[in-house]
Order: structure tokens, then C-alpha cells, then sequence
């Protein structure tokens, strides 16, 4: 058994002296976390100004006014709604024709808060997966305190019970998912397998897949494929569009490659594509999204080129490709979708939205009419199977968002919009671009209030996985911070998505001085262009972006005033015997191999704290439940900076999984704890 395992167990054939703390709900650990805790909350919470920033966002955060997003399943819209009443959580639906209106009547179908009561359980909503088409059934997925392992329970819709007879899964990360009625796909914790290998890989993620029938035992259930140990995760789903049914099964070999298999008469077929293209079977269609170069019957196609194939004739080893999307220098594919109809392409030119429509099969561009202009759109809901029915949502830096309804081809219409939170007309956004080490343009948004052009700035970044940061209302950044008087901004540095998948894919591994690079240039660069100075810039980041900040911490100390540091990765040696960690190995690097550590030494905060050397002032918190990234990351981060007589605060969530917060008043807390630091920090006299 390893740490990753069980994370009460840490691996003791190591030198850190901090290593106990890796002990997640150890007693020692935890009487360690609340010393820690204690301080910081008695000096970040007295003041009348963290008192207003707590208020303010928890009430941007329960208002009623806020657009309850939906998804439609059948003749009805789902959605899941917090606020002060009810902070875990009401599943509930409506109509299209009461959703459209100003005060929709909401049919609660589960009660999370009168659950938890009842079952005196600690319950965070998790999701729910329906069955088509009927939409009777659910498969619920519920978790303690926030974390990603969740228990799996069926659920009869109409008669609003648990289904005696169900599918039931304890805690774990399991993957669930309807085939019919009466027969899942599942993935979980099966113990040992026949082959002498256990059913989970080393990231934690299910190994095996089996066939699991009503009223059988799980121990029961029919493998119907086994990756390997060292894979990611294996999972499998069943294609219900009417007349092609398939079921298809992928083992995820890393991060970013993984190998999709349909099953045919029960025998896994390989589909033959780049391991690390995006690809996607529906209906006649196989539509790939390459990630490196791609060479099809002599044509060699650039990373992030869109290409449809007819499926059966791919099969069969034709493949004649229609281009749906190339790339360009500043133009990148971000999403596509699919209506009855058509094909929705969303892409971004400079990290701002552009959308086109493709008619299916044919692929003729049609006219897409009636959608906002810089603004970030993006597509939240279709059902293919029976309409052209396109949910939208449109947000910008300054405008709140707005939810459009219509069809694909169509004008779409403005059902719902969501209040503002400040004063948009006294604020402006705009785009710059910061030169990195090696001559490349960064760009990155600054939004601040017209009136104000220096003063204390707040830097965000998160650079890493291909994860793009585009404008979207800044509603909690907006009252806290922008209309208070501090400059807010976004940097798109690599390891993103922003321009396509080589932004990201020359940052991974020995490439990834260039996260940190970037990130440097545009601290400069604000600096240059007079908007800060370092004393008054902070920064701020979350997982791979808290990683961000602890190289900052520690490589870059001088271009800043302080930082903060959320649900961080900070020991590099060590990340992937922890938790998901293994998982990420195709984005670090194997620590393991010397050769590659080697490369990731210098940007293993943890290994590189000096105490010779001068940081600005860090505010590190993460939350004991995430069984994502490791609380002892940030606790022996803390530790090895009280050690060398650094200025360090540490705040630890006892629950609230990898987003740091299992509700909206802790959310609300753990935001108004990172502002008040930052004014205190940076401008002090306010």
C-alpha cells in the first residue's frame, strides 16, 4: 500500500522531516493545521472591511437573482440550486415555459440539506446521471465534506425515493453510467482481479470496467475491460442515439493519450487514432481534434485541426477527411457541439469568442446570427437526439452574464440575465501583451476602475493542462477588489489552451521555465507600463496555479508584494506518490527519473525555500478533503517557511474537497480571507 492508497499512510523511506504531515486526518497533523488556523483567522477576520468583503460576496453568492443555469432532460429542465436557505443544495426542474419567466415554479425533486439531516451525513452534492429516454432513473453521486470519492445511488424520479433494488456504490472514485434500465458500466474498487493486479490504477482512478446487471452482486458484475496499473483511469459508456446504439470503452494511458476501443459482439476494437487527439464517434461521424501533427493520406495537419470522417468508412480504412477547422497563429478551437442538425465550432482569436455553425454531413457553414459581440460565449446544453435546441451563455469582464435560448442557425433570445454586482460603466478591460524570456507575446487582461491607473494590482494565472482563461464576469473580484480601487489581472501565459494545444504542449515537462517565464514578463510589464510597482503587486493561484505561486515564491520573490497560494502542489519529488498525482506525471514529469528531475528541481518549491533569501509575505490555504491535490503540500510548505523565519500565514478548510469549500459560506469566507490579506499587504493604509 502506498501514500497514494491511503493517504493516513505516508511513505517513511524519506528524509523530510515534515513528512508526518502528509497524515490527513492524523491527530498530530490536524492539532498542527488548527494552531495554524487559529492566528490567521484572529488577524484577517477582526476588521470591519473583512466583515463587509465576507457579507458581500456570500450575497453574491445565495442571491436568488443569479441565472439558475439548467440542463433539459426530456420535457423538463434540471437544475441544482444553493442559496441561504439551502446551502447544500435543491435538485430540482421546471418547464421551458415556467423557466422563462420571472419567478419559475421549481418541483424539488432531492433536498440535500433535509437529506444530510436526515441521514445525519455530511453530504455534498456531486451529480446525477439520467437515464434516457425515459428520464425516470438517476444514478445520484453524493460526497462527504466536498471530496471527489463520492457514494453512487439510484433514484426513482417520480416517486421521489431510493430505489430498493438499486445500484449502490460506497465511497470511492467510481465511474457509473447507464446502458438500460436494468444494466451500468461501472469502474470502483473491485479488490483484486484475476490477474493478480488490484482494480485501481496508481493515480487512485478505476482499472477495470465491468457490465453490472440489476439484482446481482457487484462482485458479480462482467469485466468488460482491464487497462494497466500504471494507466490514469479506464471508463466505458454506452451511445443511446437511436439506430446507433455502441458501446465504447478508453483507458487513459496518461494525462493527455489515452486509446478508445468500441465494443463489438463484446471485443474492444481500436479506434485508429493519435493517442493524444480528442476524437468522438456520433451518428455517421467521427470528428478528431489533433493535438500534435497528424499526417492523413499525405497531408500533414496541424495541431488543433478539426477533421470529420465518415465512420464506417474510417473503419474500413478510408480516410478522406473534411477540415472543419484549421488554426492559425492567434485563432484556436475551443469547443464544438453538436444539435440534430448541426455542428456549433467555438473558437477564440486572441482569447476573445467567435462561433460558427456547420450543417451535419454536408458541413456548409451557416449563417449564425443574434450573438452578442466581445463577449465569451459558450454552449451549455444541447439535445442532439431530438431538437436544435442550443442553451447559450455570454459574459464578459464587465457584463454580467446572460443565458440566450433558441436554435442552432437561428437568432438566438435573452431569457435570463443575472445582476450586476458593480458599477460596470466606471470599469474598462483591456488586453495587453508582455514579451517572455524567449520573445514571445503573452497577452493578459487588465480591468480596473476608469479613474484609477496605479495602485495595488492583483495578478491571476493558472498555466497548466490546456485550460484556457478567457473574460467572464468578475463579480466576486469586482466588489472585492476592482471597485475598491485595485487593478485585476488575467494572464494567459502557456501551459494553457489560449492559442491551441502547442501553448500548452511546449510548456509540459522541460518546457515548463516557460509557465514561469511568462508569468514574470507580464509582472514586469505592469510594473513597466506604471500600473504597480512591486510592493503593490500580488498574485493568486489555485492547484497547478498555487504550484505557480510557490515558483514564485521562491524564484521570483522580488517582483512582488504578496501572494496567495490556493490547493497548491508544492513538493514536486513527492506529488505523484500522493493522491491523483501519478495522474499528472505527463504534465511534470517523473520525478523518479533523474533526468527528469533534473529539469523539475528548480520548480519544486518545497526543495528550493532558502533561507538566506527575501519572499513577500504568502497567505497558504487548502482544504483537509481534497483527495485531489494533497493538503500536505500546502501544511509542509508552511512548515519549511516557519523553519527558515519567512512570513507565512496557513489557512485549512476541515472539509470542502479540491475547490477549497463545501458551500457558499465557506466559500464566502475562504474569498474574503485571501482579499483582506492582500489589502493589508499591499496597501496597507486603506
Amino acid at each position: 500500500m502506498t501514500a497514494r492508497d491511503d493517504a493516513s499512510a505516508p511513505d517513511v523511506s524519506t528524509d523530510d522531516p515534515y513528512l508526518w504531515l502528509e497524515d490527513v486526518t492524523g491527530e498530530e497533523a490536524l492539532a498542527w493545521v488548527r494552531a495554524h488556523n487559529e492566528p490567521t483567522v484572529e488577524a484577517l477576520t477582526s476588521s470591519d472591511r473583512f466583515r463587509e468583503l465576507e457579507a458581500a460576496t456570500l450575497a453574491t453568492l445565495d442571491t436568488d437573482d443569479r441565472i439558475p443555469y439548467a440542463r433539459r432532460r426530456g420535457e423538463y429542465l434540471y437544475n441544482f440550486w444553493r442559496d441561504a436557505a439551502n446551502p447544500r443544495g435543491l435538485w430540482r426542474r421546471t418547464t421551458l415555459e415556467s423557466y422563462v419567466t420571472d419567478a419559475p415554479e421549481w418541483d424539488v425533486i432531492i433536498d440535500v440539506d433535509q437529506l444530510a439531516r436526515d441521514e445525519d451525513e455530511n453530504w455534498v452534492w456531486a451529480g446525477a446521471t439520467v437515464l434516457r429516454p425515459e428520464w425516470e432513473r438517476a444514478l445520484i453521486s453524493l460526497s462527504r465534506g466536498g471530496a471527489d470519492a463520492s457514494v453512487v445511488r439510484e433514484f426513482d424520479i417520480p416517486s421521489r425515493t431510493w430505489v430498493t433494488d438499486g445500484f449502490v456504490l460506497p465511497e470511492n472514485k467510481s465511474s457509473v453510467g447507464w446502458i438500460d434500465r436494468d444494466t451500468v458500466f461501472v469502474g470502483t474498487d473491485f479488490g483484486e482481479q484475476p490477474d493478480g493486479i488490484g482494480s485501481l490504477t496508481d493515480s487512485g482512478y478505476p482499472r477495470v470496467v465491468k457490465r453490472w446487471t440489476r439484482g446481482t452482486s457487484l462482485d458479480d458484475a462482467v469485466t468488460v475491460f482491464a487497462g494497466e496499473k500504471s494507466d490514469v483511469s479506464v471508463g466505458a459508456y454506452h451511445d443511446s442515439t437511436p439506430g446507433f446504439e455502441r458501446d465504447f470503452v478508453s483507458r487513459s494511458t496518461d494525462f493527455f493519450n489515452s486509446l478508445t476501443y468500441e465494443l463489438r459482439d463484446g471485443v474492444p476494437e481500436l479506434l485508429d487514432v493519435p493517442t493524444d487527439a480528442h476524437a468522438h464517434v456520433r451518428m455517421n461521424w467521427l470528428l478528431v481534434m489533433t493535438r500534435s501533427e497528424w499526417a492523413v493520406d499525405g497531408t500533414t495537419h496541424a495541431p488543433g485541426t478539426l477533421l470529420a470522417f465518415d465512420y464506417e468508412s474510417y473503419r474500413s480504412g478510408n480516410r478522406d477527411a473534411a477540415v472543419l477547422f484549421t488554426p492559425d497563429p492567434h485563432t484556436s478551437l475551443v469547443d464544438y457541439a453538436y444539435t440534430r442538425s448541426h455542428l456549433i465550432i467555438v473558437t477564440l482569436h486572441d482569447v476573445h469568442t467567435r462561433v460558427e455553425v456547420r450543417e451535419l454531413g454536408t458541413w456548409r457553414e451557416v449563417d449564425m446570427p443574434g450573438l452578442p459581440d466581445l463577449a465569451t460565449v459558450s454552449v451549455l446544453d444541447t439535445d442532439a437526439d431530438e431538437s436544435d435546441e442550443v442553451f447559450w451563455s455570454a459574459s464578459s469582464f464587465t457584463d454580467p452574464p446572460s443565458l440566450l435560448h433558441g436554435t442552432s442557425g437561428s437568432a438566438p433570445e435573452v431569457i435570463k440575465r443575472s445582476p450586476a454586482f458593480f458599477d460596470s460603466d466606471s470599469v474598462v478591460a483591456e488586453q495587453f501583451f508582455a514579451t517572455s524570456d524567449d520573445g514571445t507575446a503573452v497577452p493578459y487582461f487588465v480591468v480596473r476602475r476608469r479613474d484609477v491607473t496605479t495602485g495595488p494590482t492583483l495578478l491571476y494565472g493558472y498555466g497548466g493542462f490546456e485550460n484556457a482563461l478567457t473574460p467572464g464576469y468578475v463579480a466576486v473580484a469586482g466588489q472585492s477588489w476592482i471597485e475598491r480601487g485595485g487593478i485585476y489581472v488575467i494572464a494567459n501565459i502557456r501551459g494553457g489552451g489560449e492559442y491551441g494545444p502547442s501553448w500548452h504542449t511546449q510548456a509540459q515537462k522541460s518546457g515548463r521555465h516557460k509557465v514561469y517565464e511568462d508569468f514574470a514578463a507580464v509582472a514586469r510589464a505592469l510594473v513597466d507600463a506604471g500600473l504597480t510597482t512591486p510592493a503593490q503587486l500580488g498574485a493568486q493561484g489555485g492547484s497547478n496555479g498555487g504550484l505557480l505561486m510557490g515558483v514564485m515564491l521562491t524564484r521570483y520573490p522580488e517582483l512582488f508584494g504578496a501572494l496567495v497560494c490556493q490547493v497548491p502542489l508544492i513538493d514536486m519529488k513527492r506529488y505523484h506518490l500522493l493522491l491523483a498525482g501519478a495522474s499528472w506525471v505527463a504534465e511534470y514529469g517523473d520525478p523518479d527519473d533523474p533526468e527528469q528531475w533534473e529539469f523539475m528541481k528548480p520548480f519544486s518549491p518545497y526543495q528550493n525555500i532558502d533561507a538566506d533569501a527575501t519572499y513577500p509575505p504568502i497567505l497558504v490555504t487548502t482544504s483537509t478533503r481534497d483527495d485531489r491535490v494533497h493538503p500536505g503540500h500546502a501544511r509542509k510548505l508552511v512548515a519549511r517557511l516557519e523553519e527558515t523565519g519567512h512570513d507565512v500565514r496557513y489557512y485549512e478548510n476541515i472539509e470542502g474537497g479540491h475547490g477549497g469549500a463545501a458551500d457558499n459560506k465557506q466559500a464566502a469566507f475562504k474569498s474574503a480571507l485571501a482579499y483582506e490579506f492582500l489589502w493589508r499587504t499591499l496597501s496597507p493604509e486603506s
